[in-house]
Parts: structure tokens; sequence; C-alpha cells
């Protein structure tokens, strides 16, 4: 083998990865869109309308250890082939329940959606395990920016989908299982080795108590449990904030889109910031730029403030979040890696869990109005902000404090 063979099969997996966000991941944008209005069509309670949405993370953050699990034992193929039949099944019966009328048929959907979820976020993860470590942060990237183009195909096929069918959203549902099913034979060219079976002599790596306790690991756990909560806590409630303004679906999807694509498109370049600027400066940058659209979304409901709002919301999340997860990936050892990885997700979706549901409730029972409401989960991001910046500053003040 050439020194430049494990070089070409990190390129090889990143590719075949940044492809895989690019078309499975567009069936994320598509449910979002919808899933909190197919929600709000479905519930006796309008306070309950985001809770599709939540379910789905909900789905994911239950199927985190299980799927590090899964990984560690046999592989990535077979825990990227098992999310994508999730993501099948949860299309499936998420059109049934449309079908039937029936809430918690569609909500058992919404549990099956976050089967796939929880394996989608595990891309980022795969795209370090050939890679050097300086390759590292730029693989993350890359395999990142796959969701420029889930941005764009997401929400078109909304557009062409949403009222294709006599029941109204059906038809994006029954889409998302093709995506799945066509989408699952990417996999197939993966090239990343099965993890050897440790033996009795094999190192046995810290446990999740002595992890989670290793400042650098908390530190990153908590800035991206942030970023990823907040940024959904505010994009579950676009598309209602939006149409309960005055605007239309097809104005939320174009901002749900814009949001995507501000998501993913820095993350060409992300990994180069994180290598010349330092991990920590752009997790703090993404920070600020969440803050920064908090405060666009409070100046005001004209679809501009809307469309100002998630691109910011987007960059903030890009930032913070894969900075997060360099600080993370830097940060263990191989034999930890599935413990690690499993932790941090659970936790990090549970956060997005939380925000999610407070979503719903906050939007359509904080005030008598959307505009209201809008103003109540924005002013939300307040106090998580803060303690993301301050675990943030505690680090870099322990570093300089060691270093002295």
């Amino acid at each position: 083998m050439t020194e430049d063979a494990p070089h070409a099969t990190a390129v090889r997996n990143v590719v075949i990865l940044t492809a895989a966000q690019a078309f499975l991941g567009a069936q994320m944008p598509m449910i979002f869109v919808l899933g909190g209005l197919a929600g709000q069509s479905l519930a006796s309670n309008p306070c309950f309308a985001t809770l599709p949405i939540s379910l789905i993370v909900l789905g994911s953050m239950l199927s985190a250890q299980p799927m590090a699990w899964l990984m560690q034992s046999f592989g990535r193929r077979a825990g990227f082939f098992l999310g994508a039949l999730g993501g099948a099944m949860g299309g499936a019966v998420g059109a049934y329940g449309l079908y039937l009328g029936s809430f918690p048929v569609f909500l058992m959907g919404s549990l099956f959606t976050g089967i796939y979820m929880s394996a989608h976020n595990f891309y980022r993860f795969a795209a370090t395990d050939t890679a050097s470590e300086a390759f590292r942060p730029k693989a993350i990237s890359y395999v990142m920016a796959g969701g420029l183009a889930s941005a764009l195909i997401g929400p078109q096929l909304v557009k062409l989908t949403a009222d294709a069918m006599v029941v109204p959203f059906m038809g994006t549902y029954l889409a998302v299982i093709g995506v799945n099913l066509v989408g699952a034979l990417l996999f197939f060219f993966l090239r990343i080795p099965r993890p050897p079976v440790p033996d009795e002599n094999s190192p046995k790596g810290r446990t999740r108590w002595e992890l989670l306790t290793t400042p650098r690991i908390a530190v990153a756990v908590i800035c991206a449990m942030v970023s990823y909560a907040l940024m959904n806590l505010v994009m579950t409630s676009t598309p209602l904030a939006v149409v309960g303004c005055g605007f239309d679906k097809a104005n939320a999807a174009d901002i749900v889109s814009a949001h995507v694509l501000a998501m993913y498109a820095p993350s060409f370049f992300t990994g180069h910031l994180i290598a010349r600027f330092g991990v920590e400066r752009i997790v703090a940058l993404g920070l600020t730029l969440l803050a920064a659209a908090g405060a666009v979304a409070l100046a005001g409901v004209q679809l501009e403030n809307f469309f100002l709002a998630l691109v910011l919301l987007g960059l903030g999340w890009n930032f913070g979040f894969i900075g997060a997860t360099a600080m993370l990936a830097g940060a263990h050892r191989p034999e930890e890696r599935g413990r690690v990885q499993g932790m941090n997700d659970a936790l990090v979706f549970g956060c997005v869990t939380l925000a999610s549901l407070s979503s719903g409730g906050l939007m359509n029972c904080a005030g008598g109005t959307a505009q209201q409401g809008w103003t109540a989960v924005n002013l939300a991001m307040i106090p998580f902000l803060v303690a993301a910046f301050g675990a943030l500053a505690w680090l870099w003040a322990r570093r300089k404090g060691l270093a002295a």
C-alpha cells in the first residue's frame, strides 16, 4: 500500500458521506418544513403542533447509544443502512397517519424518523475514522457541506409534493420513502474498516463519567447542546410564525431553504478557519451569531426579518456545532470512540428534544398572537447562550492558568 493510500481512502469516504448528507439529508428540511404544519392540522391542542418534530428528536436521542454500539460492533455501514430503513419507515407510517387523520399514528412515524436522524448525525464522525489528524476538521466540514444540496432539494420537493395528493402533506411523506431507499445505495461504496473486536488486554478507555468530567469534552458537549438546541428551538417554530404572521407555505419553505443553506454553506471553509484561528474562537463566533439571530427576530416580523434571522441562525449553528464536534473528536482515544460519540449525541439530542417540545408551547401558548409567541421563542435563547459563553470562557481561563 502506498503512503497516499490511507488519505485516498479518507477522501473517498468523505465524498460518499457528503453525497449521503446531500441526498438522504434532504428529508430533514422536508419534514421540518411540514412537521409543525401537519401537526397543527392533526392535533386537538395547538400547543402540541410541534410535537411531531419533538418526537423525531426524541427518537434520535433514544437511538444514539444503540446506534453508537451497533457501529462500534458491526461497522458504520450497518448503522447507516439501519438509519435509512428507519427513515423509510418514518415516511410510510407518517403518510398512513395523515391518510387516517390520526395524530398518534403520525407521531409514531416521527419516532421512526428519529432512527434516521440518529444515523445521519454520525456521518460527521464517520468522516474522521480514516482521516489523518490534519485532515479531520476539513473532513467534518466537507461532509457537513453536503447539506447545501439538501437545503435545495428538500424544500423544492416540499413545493412539488405537499399538495400533490388529496390529503395535504401526504405526498411529501411518500417522497421521503423513495429518498431513503435510493440514498441507502451509497453506503455500499464506503470503505471504513470495522473496529477490531477488543480482547481482555485491549485498552478499555475512560468511563462515561470520566469522559464527561474531562474539561475539554464537557465544554464541547455543552457548546454542541446549546448550538443545536437553540437552532432547533427557533427553526421548529419558524413555519408556524411565518404562516401565522400572514405569509404562505411557499414563503416558509423559502425561509427554511435559506436557513439550511446558511447552515451548510460555510462548511467548505469552517475546517480551514478552525485550523487557522483555533476551535474555541470559531465556537465563540457561532454563539455570537446565534445571539444576533435572536436580536434580528425580536426586531420585527417582516419577511426580511425572518430571512435574516434564519440565515444568522444557520451560520451560528455551523460554527458552533462543527467547532464543538472538532473539539470533541480531538479529545478522546480510539477505544473510547463509540462511548463518547454515543454519549455526546444522547445529551445533545436530549437537549434538542426539550427545545423542540418547548418551541411549540412557547409559539402557540405563550401569547395571544403569532408575534407574541415568536418573541417568547427568541427570548428563551438568552440563558442558554450565557451558559455556553460561560463554559467556553472557563475553558480559556483554565488553559491560560495551566500554561502559566
